[in-house]
């Protein structure tokens, strides 16, 4: 418990100092830090337009907090047109996977009450990208996900051995997204993309943390699934996992998945960044 509490304090610091906050110290009283959303994310005065129906639900990574995880494209949503809403769960990720789901189709009730949509749009990081796949195939999100857009999501885990160290200390969501854990083969056994939501899968070559990068991508039938490898359109793309969610590449992908019917159109070639 004491480790956790430290862990939660150095990240709220760390969220204060990205934040280019003052006057609020890292204590339990000044925690409401962790809870500051993205640019752009939960207006719920927001209702969607005809054009962008489903309204978005960004899920954090591992470890992450809302108003760093999502930066960079929370606003790109909201200046697209949509309604886009943000939150942290599971202890900052670190719970039990099969909770932090039943706390995403409870924020997701809440984002449907307020907008009156029917269904919503996730995109999700790393674990945020996997984790709303539990939600959809056993806690009855099936038809309430329009888009399932994971972004280097952890979809058969990962053989990184630091996922086993943090699984001994403070990281239950980590042992579970272990390469071969109980929870991996209750997730993929059957169909690894039921019917229901569209899926995304946008991954990178360079991933450090999903190992091996493969392990990101679904099997499903393509007329619902789309794998995506960032390197395949723009070969000089040097992201990463970490931040792989402030790419402008991985953002032209998510547009195009969001604003089509379907998954991300395979043949899409995105405007790739220069390095010069």
């Amino acid at each position: 418990m004491r480790l956790r509490r430290t862990v939660r304090l150095l990240l709220a610091a760390a969220a204060t100092a990205a934040l280019g906050l003052t006057g609020l110290a890292a204590s339990p009283a000044s925690a409401s830090v962790l809870d500051i959303p993205p640019k752009g994310a939960n207006d719920w005065s927001c209702k969607p337009d005809s054009a962008h129906p489903e309204p978005v639900v960004l899920v954090n990574g591992t470890f992450k907090l809302m108003a760093e995880n999502w930066s960079a494209l929370s606003p790109k949503l909201k200046e697209a047109g949509y309604c886009v809403f943000a939150f942290n769960y599971g202890n900052l990720e670190t719970a039990p996977i099969p909770q932090a789901a039943a706390e995403l189709r409870d924020f997701v009730e809440a984002v449907r009450g307020a907008t009156g949509a029917k269904k919503v749009d996730l995109v999700g990081h790393s674990q945020g990208g996997m984790m709303p796949r539990y939600y959809v195939k056993f806690l009855g999100g099936a038809d309430k996900v329009d888009d399932l857009v994971g972004i280097v999501p952890s979809n058969h885990g990962t053989k990184n051995p630091l996922a086993v160290a943090a699984g001994w200390t403070i990281c239950p969501s980590c042992v579970d997204q272990q390469w071969g854990s109980d929870f991996m083969k209750k997730l993929n056994a059957g169909e690894e993309a039921p019917a229901g939501p569209d899926y995304t899968v946008v991954s990178t070559r360079y991933d450090e943390v999903v190992v091996p990068y493969t392990s990101a991508l679904l099997n499903g039938p393509a007329e619902r699934v789309t794998n995506v490898v960032l390197q395949d359109k723009c070969k000089l793309d040097p992201f990463m996992h970490d931040q792989a969610t402030k790419d402008p590449v991985v953002a032209q992908w998510v547009l195009n998945a969001l604003g089509r019917k379907g998954p991300a159109d395979p043949a899409f070639q995105p405007t790739c960044i220069s390095l010069g």
